[in-house]
């Protein structure tokens, strides 16, 4: 990581790394650089778990929508934390091994595909389509499509701070991207 381990440990990182063990079992990927903030640690940790353990979307689809965004930003550390959950609450793992090379994943689930279409619209052109806008609004609701931008938006954070800050992969993993080596675009 390109930060250095932290000289003490102050109150508020204490009981921030408290909250988030509690809720995670352990401190790790991007809590390694929240906890340099512990203000904006602790309005990010409790953000990053709205999106993905209480939003209204399903766990499929918040799960679904992190590997989405951890591939736009080629975050392996975040691929790696997230793909046995994703297969886990009934993603393709075919479809996500598509996802991880680059190419078209192909989703079985109409949803699925809808918001692969709908997060890729968002996070390459910066703008969503009105036929795929009304796609996500027939799938997820106006509640789910909030969600949605929320959890990509906050997805995409956390991807940029891993690789920004060059948090290590871990260690039992493989790189999953073939065209990333490192924190670098082959």
């Amino acid at each position: 990581m390109r930060l250095s381990a932290p000289t003490g440990t102050g109150p508020e990182q204490v009981e921030l790394s408290e909250r988030i063990r509690s809720r995670r079992g352990a401190v790790g990927g991007p809590f390694l650089v929240w906890l340099r903030n512990p203000a904006l640690g602790e309005h990010l940790e409790a953000l990053g778990t709205y999106c993905l353990r209480e939003s209204s979307l399903p766990l499929r689809l918040r799960e679904l929508a992190l590997l989405v965004a951890a591939r736009h930003f080629d975050a392996q550390h975040s691929w790696n934390a997230h793909l046995a959950k994703a297969v886990d609450a009934g993603v393709d793992p075919a479809a996500l091994q598509r996802l991880a090379r680059g190419e078209e994943p192909r989703f079985s689930s109409p949803d699925e595909e809808v918001l692969h279409r709908f997060a890729s619209e968002a996070l390459e052109g910066h703008f969503v389509g009105d036929e795929t806008f009304a796609a996500g609004l027939e799938h997820f609701g106006e509640p789910g499509l909030v969600d949605l931008v929320a959890a990509l938006g906050t997805f995409s954070m956390f991807a940029m701070a891993l690789n920004v800050f060059q948090v290590d992969l871990q260690a039992d993993h493989d790189p999953p991207f073939p065209d990333i080596k490192g924190f670098r675009r082959t």
